[in-house]
């Protein structure tokens, strides 16, 4: 405490002059770290002598050394800087997208009411709202206006045995998928939604009149308008399968690779998709239906979300399970896709004692009369399970906001 403040400033220089050689060693030319050896002795000397004026000199001179021994880098400028941040925010985001968290859209009313999937409604454009209203239901509800027309004069191909326009999904941006008409010369005709809203949006009447023409329709002819109500954004767990068990009752994501049911219904474009449904059966259960409850094992299955379905719990509506409808023979087929649970004496018993990743595992979806689901193409393996859906994030007006049960 009795040691003069000079003193004390040139040992702490002394010091960082010692620290600076150490740690920059490699990057210092030998002649620089002589010369730097030589100033700190100085100091250490003038310290020794008790000269304050010679280790004010000696630091001086210390500091000057240190400060030209490198090459000046220039800064950082604010351009690069916030460059290298948003490479950085993308890396870290698309790691927990890969691994960990992954978003997804719900494309189908098959889980409905528990989970919302586009809806389109037709609307004369003269009924629309204002178009500041139109911009809170978009936030809020995910609800957007369309209005489209054909450009040209276009020969159209129609569903297999149906009254409707053939569509397709496509790939827009590689994250979001639209629909697209199928024409006969092969070209598509995009359009604002998957097929199935834009259906309900004004491309059934739009139907009506290309058969009135001989399968073509007319230019001008209005494709959709209305509005697309946006399916759930929902955030998938991709982590937790690897530690635990998937559980009966609760909302999960799968992809479709493999299942050939799924295929045989619903074209090549089912091929890699994912879909969500509740998980309803694990390795080793034995599944049936006795309306309006789902049986396992022969005994009624009590996990909470599949209670709330069976039982018609608000807002579900008083359906409960229902065997799948009757098979159908698609144009080319000799026989109709295989299904189960189509009636009592049909159950869907899942392997258990299988190769790893050959488990089986049944997804049904809680609107049970309009789900394609394992009634119609059977188990659900376990190298196709994603994991167990976490969170709806938007919209957040359709009173799905939070946690999935």
């Amino acid at each position: 405490m009795f040691t003069p403040k000079w003193k004390k400033e040139a040992k702490l220089l002394a010091k960082g002059g010692r620290k600076f050689v150490n740690y920059k060693r490699d990057l210092l030319k030998p002649e620089r770290v002589d010369e730097i050896e030589s100033r700190l002795d100085d100091l250490l000397k003038a310290i020794k002598a008790n000269d304050p004026k010679k280790a004010a000199e000696a630091g001086k001179q210390l500091r000057a050394t240190c400060e030209n021994s490198l090459k000046y880098e220039k800064p950082v400028g604010w351009l690069e800087e916030n460059v290298e941040v948003m490479f950085v925010a993308i890396v870290i985001a698309l790691g927990l997208r890969a691994y960990y968290l992954q978003p997804f859209r719900i494309p189908t009313g098959s889980m409905q009411p528990t989970l919302n999937g586009i809806v389109g409604t037709s609307l004369k454009q003269e009924e629309w709202p204002s178009f500041p209203q139109r911009m809170v239901e978009f936030v809020l509800r995910g609800r957007s206006y369309v209005k489209l027309e054909n450009k040209e004069d276009k020969q159209v191909l129609f569903m297999d045995r149906g009254s409707l326009i053939a569509t397709t999904d496509v790939q827009k941006f590689h994250f979001f998928s639209r629909g697209a008409i199928v024409c006969a010369d092969r070209t598509l005709i995009p359009l604002p939604a998957p097929g199935n809203p834009c259906q309900s949006a004004g491309l059934a009447q739009a139907a009506v009149v290309a058969r009135q023409n001989g399968g073509v329709l007319p230019k001008g002819t209005v494709l959709c308008e209305g509005y697309i109500d946006t399916g759930d954004l929902v955030l998938v767990n991709k982590f937790s399968y690897h530690f635990r068990k998937p559980k009966r009752g609760e909302v999960f994501v799968f992809d479709t690779i493999g299942i050939k049911g799924i295929r045989e219904r619903s074209g090549d474009q089912a091929d890699g998709s994912h879909y969500i449904k509740r998980l309803c059966g694990v390795p080793g259960d034995t599944l049936s239906i006795d309306t309006p409850n789902l049986l396992v094992d022969g005994k009624v299955a009590q996990e909470p979300g599949i209670q709330r379905v069976a039982n018609g719990t608000p807002p579900h509506p008083k359906v409960g399970y229902v065997l799948a409808s009757g098979e159908d023979v698609r144009p080319g087929q000799s026989l109709p896709p295989r299904q189960y649970l189509s009636h009592s004496a049909s159950p869907l018993a899942l392997a258990a004692d299988a190769p790893r990743g050959m488990r089986e595992y049944a997804a049904l979806g809680d609107n049970t009369r309009n789900s394609l689901d394992s009634r119609y193409w059977g188990s659900v393996k376990e190298f196709n399970l994603v994991g167990p859906a976490l969170f709806s994030l938007w919209p957040i007006t359709t009173g799905h906001w939070g946690l999935i049960h």
